[in-house]
């Protein structure tokens, strides 16, 4: 549609109507401008003016609430509780602002009201994974385990990556395992590992193996290095009965044979019949540069497999692997044994195996005859004996650097057939 502007009247007419129009909207434009130009501020007073220019603003007060209660050097709870009001005033819908009053109303030490805010979020998102999961936390924190582990227990439904956060609150709260495990955590292999991987971290192991027996009696299938950074606290609290009960359950769980071979070997795998595990009780290689670890055919004696390890002489190499963490009884004796070949190590810093407490130094450490050039087959034999603290045993090859100028280490090594025996008490024959 088009409007003529041929007469004067109506030309006059349309700059009288845009002035008009004009003035209304630019005062309200450097209103909004100025209010935006505030809350964009740091200032705390600032901000509030410019929520001031704008009724109705929810964010705007929510957001100086949050300033003035979480100010390190100047907070004042009074002024952000009256922000907080402010805000869910305005926009009553947005369960986010009233969980924020609720924090406010439980450090001010009002918890009646503190509950009601949080009921009210409650109320607003019924779903929310965070707003039940802080609704729970704030029931534990006052004594109310079983309205608290129900929010918990809707909170991790809903999201379940809040399952370690939640365990890890319970725990704080209620200092109960039993009571963490019966309300807490649903019984699957994930919300039970969850537990047992923080348990033991915590340093709490007789709580960690309350929840993996749990785990154990579910009868899941689950893969074996899922149990691996339990018992490597184990094995760093020195537990090596439970390390050992826990790496048999955890192979079972995931269908391993786990018999050792010879059946009094406390090696695992000592015939590398199966591929390193590289975690748990297993075989562990670390990737070093300028050494491939490969397997070949064992000797007679020698079991399934024998592992090579070729060097490639192009650097002077630190090697502490493949390994093994044995559990062991203090004081007691034991013999290791092994097979190796080698074929031309250079250096005087030969191939050995070293047996030693990993969690004491000093208190063992056994090695075996370093091999250098080249050998054919030949057992290695050790007698070792666990001192009074020992419950672990640490099973390596070694090289150590050399001193030398001339210090590349090249050639081959061959190994197979590790043992550790436990050592049988010499019996006397009776006297004729």
């Amino acid at each position: 549609m088009e409007i003529s502007l041929a007469s004067a009247q109506r030309r006059w007419g349309l700059v009288l109507l845009s002035l008009g129009i004009a003035a209304v909207l630019i005062p309200q434009a450097s209103i909004l401008w100025l209010a935006n130009d505030r809350l964009g501020s740091d200032n705390i007073d600032r901000i509030e003016r410019g929520v001031e220019l704008t009724p109705g603003d929810a964010a705007g007060w929510d957001r100086v609430g949050r300033l003035r209660q979480w100010d390190l050097l100047n907070p004042d709870l009074p002024e952000a509780i009256a922000d907080y009001q402010n805000a869910v005033r305005d926009e009553p819908h947005a369960a986010n602002y009233w969980m924020d009053l609720a924090s406010a109303y439980e450090a001010a030490g009002d918890n009646a009201r503190a509950q009601d805010a949080f009921a009210r979020a409650k109320r607003v998102y019924p779903a929310s994974a965070v707003v039940a999961f802080d609704y729970g936390n704030f029931l534990l924190r006052q004594g109310k385990p079983p309205e608290g582990f129900a929010e918990l227990r809707q909170a991790v439904s809903a999201d379940p990556s809040l399952l370690p956060l939640a365990i890890s609150r319970s725990w704080k709260s209620t200092g109960d395992a039993n009571e963490l495990l019966n309300e807490l955590l649903p019984p699957n292999t994930e919300a039970y590992a969850e537990a047992v991987d923080f348990f033991a971290a915590a340093g709490r192991p007789e709580a960690a193996m309350a929840v993996w027996q749990r785990l154990v009696g579910l009868g899941q299938r689950f893969d074996l290095p899922r149990a691996f950074p339990f018992i490597e606290q184990l094995i760093r609290q020195d537990r090596g009965e439970d390390a050992r009960v826990v790496w048999l359950q955890a192979l079972a769980a995931a269908g391993v044979p786990h018999d050792p071979v010879p059946s009094d070997s406390l090696i695992w795998n000592g015939d590398f019949a199966r591929n390193f595990t590289n975690g748990g009780l297993g075989w562990r290689w670390t990737e070093v540069p300028g050494a491939d670890l490969s397997f070949e055919s064992a000797p007679s004696g020698g079991g399934s497999r024998a592992v090579r390890i070729d060097f490639s002489g192009g650097s002077n190499i630190e090697l502490e692997a493949p390994a093994q963490y044995v559990p062991v009884e203090p004081g007691s004796s034991y013999h290791f044994h092994a097979l190796m070949r080698t074929e031309g190590i250079t250096t005087e810093s030969g191939i050995e195996f070293l047996v030693s407490d990993p969690n004491h130094a000093g208190a063992v450490s056994v090695a075996t005859e370093n091999f250098t050039g080249s050998h054919e087959w030949t057992p290695l034999e050790a007698d070792v004996v666990a001192g009074p603290q020992t419950h672990f045993l640490l099973i390596q090859l070694m090289r150590r650097p050399s001193r030398l100028f001339d210090n590349k280490l090249g050639g081959t090594v061959w190994i197979s057939g590790v043992m550790l025996l436990p050592s049988r008490p010499q019996t006397g024959r009776p006297s004729e």
